[in-house]
């Protein structure tokens, strides 16, 4: 029987060298095209891919694969694989600029309405897992799809079998309880206070382990905290891989906060926690929407006093919605990759010594729903 791998000779599908092409280049090298590790998984990091995509061609997006919701949380019970959802929806923020790309990036995006065993599935999970059972292999599928929709980029999971995630939640009348699973946690009323991956020390793509170590900035959140961020950083070699790197480090801070398995907490809490968590490894920057966060300036100010520089500037559409627009994103990271952290005049009220707070504008900027948390 022919497979996809023997008719492309074990070769992607495409063969355009994308990086190439790529619009920003390297400070101080502007021939080489900057590079950008992406970690995150669920809409938080699809609204840092269309960002990114803006301003470079080189982005590995490192997703987490713990999802066990949606379509993704049904064929994990079928099948073998891994939840394909989050790393659908990094491969569709990466779609290229085209018609072609336009169109298929809807297509594995749509999902079926019937009555039936489809019902909910969405198509891009399918032919994810498609690839899989034909080329047996995860990151050459992948890679595969990434080809098909001209993706300004490289998909990767952040292992190679599907985690769980376990959570010891403490909730508004002081009870604690444990509890299973990416959806669940991510959903939890309460404060988490304890979370581990099962397995602990999954395998991790050798893939991964290069692009983290040849990158010029690696990017940490947005996204659901305690499912979506912080499971890279709980994986040793990914957490070794990324202090060692001589990449910068960038934290981005979600737009809001005390949601859901974040209940009570300010963003200084989650900054604490994601150091905390971080053990040994030293971040660069971050960047905070003062906008939608009240305690952005105290969050500010703690960043610059453990030696992180804040970059304040409005990242959401502006609408009272928490949601990202990938114009005024890629404009923060613009001047956060050119160390152009006071070109901004502040617009209101007093910034923390080093931050600068100001707002992009964009015409008809598009907008990104971030929901800090995976559909499956």
């Amino acid at each position: 029987m022919s497979t996809i791998a023997s008719r492309s000779g074990g070769h992607r599908l495409r063969t355009a060298d994308r990086s190439a092409s790529a619009r920003r280049g390297r400070r101080g090298d502007p021939q080489r095209p900057l590079r950008v590790v992406a970690l995150g998984g669920g809409h938080g990091l699809a609204a840092n891919l269309r960002a990114l995509r803006l301003l470079t061609d080189d982005i590995t997006a490192v997703v987490t694969v713990a999802d066990n919701g949606g379509s993704s949380g049904r064929i994990r019970t079928e099948m073998p694989v891994l939840p394909p959802g989050d790393l659908r929806m990094a491969l569709a923020a990466l779609c290229e600029d085209s018609d072609w790309g336009s169109i298929w990036g809807d297509v594995i995006q749509h999902r079926f309405a019937t009555d039936g065993g489809l019902d909910g599935h969405a198509l891009g999970n399918l032919l994810i897992v498609s690839l899989w059972q034909i080329l047996e292999d995860p990151i050459e599928g992948l890679d595969q799809m990434a080809e098909l929709l001209g993706a300004r980029g490289r998909v990767l999971p952040m292992a190679l079998e599907p985690l769980d995630i376990e959570a010891r939640v403490r909730g508004t009348d002081g009870t604690v309880r444990s509890i299973s699973g990416q959806w669940q946690v991510a959903t939890a009323e309460g404060r988490v206070e304890q979370v581990r991956l099962v397995p602990p020390r999954p395998r991790v793509p050798e893939a991964v382990l290069e692009a983290i170590g040849r990158a010029d900035w690696i990017i940490v959140g947005p996204g659901s905290w305690y499912t979506s961020v912080l499971p890279h950083l709980m994986i040793p070699e990914i957490a070794e891989a990324i202090r060692t790197s001589p990449a910068r480090r960038c934290i981005t801070t979600n737009l809001t906060v005390g949601a859901q398995e974040a209940e009570g907490m300010t963003s200084l809490d989650m900054l604490d926690v994601l150091l905390e968590r971080a053990d040994g490894c030293r971040f660069d920057a971050l960047v905070a929407d003062p906008t939608t966060l009240d305690d952005a300036l105290m969050l500010a100010q703690a960043a610059e006093s453990r030696g992180i520089r804040a970059l304040l500037r409005q990242v959401s559409v502006g609408d009272g919605r928490p949601h990202h627009d990938p114009v005024r994103l890629a404009a923060a990271y613009r001047d956060l990759f050119d160390d152009a952290y006071g070109d901004v005049e502040p617009t209101r009220g007093t910034t923390a010594p080093g931050t600068t707070y100001g707002t992009a504008t964009a015409e008809n900027p598009s907008n990104e729903e971030d929901l800090h948390g995976a559909d499956g």
